[in-house]
């Protein structure tokens, strides 16, 4: 059995709009895609490249910057650098300290004057919740716009990577990699020759919302020992019928938890899932934000399907 590590407490209404944001954000450009212009900060300059794979140039040592997203302002967190952020969004809930960071406004309307008399040397953005206009604004401003865009558990432990590089804490982000690692690699031999079952992941109730194929829920359910019913469907977090749901017949769900979520729409209450018992709830902010705690979700997710 993976060891449970969820953690109690739940931080409903920053967790349900970051979902809603992943929800309506992945529909939005996914940002500017050309070169960028250098950042306000003088001495020696390296090139990097983001997730987009554009090429970017940014101070040897990285002092200020902000975050627009709040399991960016985590993963800052998680690689030692979070006295580095200087702004970040009210939606920013995680570790505590980042409730005491300047607030730049919520994750699709940053206030753009406000970040830029902080003067970071970089912004750190997610192509799931950010606007190509606000993106050319502040490169025009000479700010270095860097965008993350993980599609999977694996491309998220590349992002924390990347930012103990970014940052110079290659040590403290190479213990935390170890360490999740050895997590991820515990679930994987759990779940190696379990057969898969079939799951549907509820976002929110009503309406019925759920996770396609261009959600990285969808390979982090795969992941865990299950088989998501959705994982042909268009784009990430799509609406679905009632018609549609119907037909899925899951034998496990999983309720992304809060408040206007905890049971499964009443469509599913012949589905093999509902007749065994076999429904569970993972707090929304674990759930959807791809960062550390995500391992923590892929545990959860492996107890759950094949206790």
């Amino acid at each position: 059995m993976v060891k449970n590590r969820r953690k109690s407490g739940k931080l409903y209404f920053c967790g349900k709009l970051a979902l809603l944001l992943l929800l309506f954000g992945a529909l939005l450009p996914a940002g500017c895609r050309s070169g960028n212009q250098s950042a306000p900060a003088s001495g020696q300059m390296r090139d990097i490249a983001d997730d987009l794979g554009r090429k970017l140039k940014i101070p040897e040592k990285v002092e200020r910057v902000v975050s627009l997203a709040p399991n960016l302002t985590e993963n800052i967190f998680a690689v030692g650098a979070g006295d580095r952020l200087v702004g970040v969004t009210t939606f920013c809930n995680y570790p505590e300290e980042a409730r005491k960071i300047a607030k730049v406004g919520d994750t699709m309307n940053p206030n753009m004057e406000t970040i830029i008399a902080l003067k970071p040397q970089i912004v750190f953005i997610s192509t799931a919740s950010q606007l190509e206009t606000f993106t050319k604004t502040l490169e025009a401003a000479g700010i270095t716009v860097f965008v993350a865009d993980p599609k999977n558990l694996d491309d998220v432990l590349t992002n924390l990577r990347q930012l103990g590089d970014i940052f110079g804490t290659l040590e403290r982000s190479t213990v935390l990699l170890n360490e999740l690692q050895e997590r991820i690699v515990a679930v994987d031999e759990t779940v190696r020759d379990k057969p898969k079952v079939k799951t549907f992941v509820q976002i929110s109730k009503e309406p019925l919302f759920t996770i396609g194929k261009d959600s990285f829920l969808t390979a982090l359910v795969e992941r865990a020992g299950g088989a998501s019913v959705t994982k042909d469907v268009a784009t990430a977090y799509p609406k679905i019928s009632k018609e549609t749901a119907l037909a899925l017949n899951p034998e496990a769900i999983v309720l992304s938890e809060s408040p206007d979520n905890l049971e499964p729409n009443e469509v599913f209450k012949n589905s093999p899932a509902v007749k065994n018992k076999k429904i569970f709830k993972i707090d929304a902010d674990i759930l959807s934000r791809p960062g550390p705690r995500l391992v923590t979700a892929l545990e959860q997710l492996a107890e759950n399907l094949h206790p």
